[in-house]
């Protein structure tokens, strides 16, 4: 199935040459995964070649569907994702989610709902819902279930009542990263700190292909590390924490944007672009505070890559010029190439798309635990 997922399409004898086993044992693996529905056959390969052609092998874009959601602190979302990486359905709201606003019981009442929804339409179109993992902005318990603390919403110990995995944010955007290739390199990566940023700002470490979690769990707080210990108070207690300086309102208020204000990121984006001092002068901070807050982490795991993902890939042009500026600086062997820092592809979504691809690579894993006939 990883196989098969890799290549897009792929002859039987390319499988057996690629994993190892002889054509007869793929071909009755083969023959299983046809019926249980998670592959199809595409007909003829290589027409016009000397002797029998063979017929190509792809996953079934109409088989299991990985469901994503995520709780962001202003939407909801979820979509669909078939065996092949594609999307397939896609739903989102704006939504006020901070406990001030509404309880939490509510904001996941309105997303089992849109779960609801995205679910019929996907079976509509022949798919079969195999999963579904929540996103959310905060520490995640090793249930999978429960929302230990998510300083932003406002949450804690909070228990989503869904038949759902739990997952937090950052790693989910990281996983993406991984396993849908959207940095901006076609080189593999696998060691790599990836980060991202909306009120808060999270990072999450991808060691040798495996996402890192700590002995807690709570590996990749980043927006927590101190950049300037006597600064700000911040949501977590602390103060001068990267989020009081790189993340999105502190940005936007620096620039002179309400934060409150519909379309305020991309009003910033646009600001920037046109050139604006306020907006400018504001990334380039955030960028210097986040570079600042990098290399301790680079200086300490030696990673292939740093990817910035979710807005601040859309940032990137005007964070990117201090963030390198302050991994030069302080990174130790003093040879921090700037082709490490990467930019993610996958941007905002990536999040979502982790989220809905965890089932896809669930299913990859282990397709006997998700077949199902297609009769």
């Amino acid at each position: 199935m990883h196989s098969v997922a890799t290549r897009g399409e792929i002859s039987r004898a390319a499988v057996a040459a690629e994993i190892g086993l002889t054509r007869a044992t793929v071909s009755t693996l083969v023959d299983e995964l046809l019926t249980a529905g998670l592959l199809v056959e595409l007909g003829a390969q290589r027409p016009g070649t000397v002797g029998r052609p063979g017929t190509a092998l792809a996953l079934n874009g109409n088989g299991p569907a990985g469901i994503g959601a995520e709780v962001g602190v202003d939407h909801l979302a979820v979509c669909a994702v078939d065996l092949r990486g594609t999307v397939r359905v896609r739903a989102e709201v704006e939504a006020r989610n901070r406990e001030r606003d509404r309880p939490p019981g509510e904001v996941l009442r309105e997303l089992t709902g849109l779960i609801g929804e995205v679910e019929a339409e996907a079976e509509a179109l022949g798919l079969r819902p195999a999963g579904r993992t929540v996103a959310v902005p905060g520490l995640v318990g090793r249930d999978r279930r429960t929302v230990l603390r998510a300083p932003n919403l406002g949450w804690e110990n909070i228990a989503v009542p869904l038949p759902a995995a739990v997952e937090n944010e950052a790693n989910l955007g990281a996983l993406a990263e991984l396993w849908l290739g959207g940095h901006e390199t076609a080189a593999a990566v696998t060691d790599f700190i990836h980060v991202s940023a909306e009120i808060g700002i999270g990072a999450a470490l991808i060691i040798d292909g495996r996402l890192f979690r700590g002995a807690r769990g709570f590996a990749g707080e980043l927006g927590h590390v101190p950049v300037h210990p006597n600064g700000p108070r911040c949501s977590c207690g602390a103060r001068g924490c990267l989020e009081q300086y790189a993340g999105e309102q502190a940005v936007l208020r620096a620039a002179g944007i309400p934060p409150e204000r519909q379309g305020a990121l991309k009003a910033l984006h646009t600001a920037a672009a046109d050139g604006d001092p306020a907006a400018l002068k504001a990334l380039a901070a955030a960028g210097q505070a986040l570079g600042i807050a990098l290399s301790g982490a680079v200086n300490l795991l030696d990673p292939q890559a740093v990817v910035l993902g979710g807005p601040l890939a859309e940032l990137a042009p005007w964070l990117r010029p201090a963030v390198e500026r302050e991994l030069g600086r302080r990174v130790t062997d003093r040879q921090w190439p700037p082709e490490a820092l990467l930019v993610s592809r996958l941007g905002r979504d990536g999040v979502l798309l982790g989220a809905a691809y965890s089932t896809v690579r669930a299913v990859l894993d282990d397709p006997q635990a998700y077949a199902f006939s297609n009769a």
